[in-house]
């Protein structure tokens, strides 16, 4: 075994780092819920408005997906094998 191997050590390390994720995650999940129960509160009006700003957001993920994909195309390209 190397000086350097440490298991004990490495678990417990690994064990900290999975219970930051665990509490991140169970946070965004408080908070998600939290999102969804004011949302449902929401006046038709503003019900409209929160589904129009969720369509721009999708559009503006959808163009930088596609953004994304001419930059993959143009690379591609560029470093073709003759």
């Amino acid at each position: 075994m190397s000086k350097n191997f440490h298991p004990f050590k490495d678990m417990a390390e690994n064990a900290k780092a999975q219970h930051e994720v665990d509490k991140a995650n169970l946070q965004a999940a408080k908070a998600e819920a939290k999102a969804t129960w004011e949302e449902a509160k929401l006046s038709p009006k503003g019900r409209q408005a929160l589904i129009r700003q969720q369509q721009q957001q999708q559009i503006a993920e959808a163009n930088k997906r596609k953004a994304d994909a001419q930059a993959r195309i143009d690379f591609a390209q560029e470093h073709k094998r003759d």
